[in-house]
């Protein structure tokens, strides 16, 4: 048993290496640094998301309902992932003394799963939902899950630790959560 998790931690240390380092050659541009840096910071305790729940409820007419449900499903989420699961693995972030070209904020959680992947997926799986907009919110999401690698705040493991959460926890948020049809 020792030996088989000792294999499957030499996995993940070499496909989150793997990744880093496929991100290098993106890394110090300037409009790839604006791109991630501002996705990540955009992504912070998930209120892009509320935004766009509170755009969409706009946009199709039931502003209150849809702004209620993702500000619920996007605060459920924030203390499942940050405030329980994070706690079981504690595990450490990527070094933080690296040079930088923009800010970023530091966060004081364990690195796995990444908590904006998880909002992010299961955010644009809830806003996707009977919305001809959905490339937007799954481009989105994207770009702010992986920014995160990008910015050398998770490693690549837990980002698709956290898309893998986020499917789950959008499916779930569909279906006690669901948008009401115009």
């Amino acid at each position: 048993m020792k030996g088989h998790l000792l294999t499957a931690r030499r996995g993940v240390a070499s496909f989150d290496l793997a990744v880093d380092q496929a991100f290098d050659h993106l890394r110090g541009r300037v409009v790839a640094d604006r791109i991630f840096y501002g996705a990540s910071e955009l992504g912070d305790f998930g209120l892009v998301w509320v935004l766009l729940g509170t755009l969409k409820g706009l946009r199709k007419g039931d502003d209150l309902n849809s702004a209620l449900k993702m500000t619920a499903a996007m605060g459920a989420e924030s203390v499942l992932v940050n405030g329980v699961i994070k706690s079981f693995f504690r595990r450490t972030r990527p070094p933080w003394d690296i040079d930088r070209p923009l800010q970023v904020r530091r966060p004081l959680t364990s690195s796995f799963p990444s908590g904006h992947a998880t909002s992010a997926v299961s955010a644009a799986m809830m806003l996707s939902e009977d919305d001809e907009l959905w490339p937007l919110y799954v481009a989105l999401a994207a770009v702010v899950a992986t920014s995160r690698i990008y910015v050398k705040i998770h490693h690549a493991s837990d980002v698709a630790a956290g898309l893998a959460l986020g499917v789950v926890l959008g499916v779930i948020g569909r279906r006690f959560l669901p948008t009401p049809l115009p």
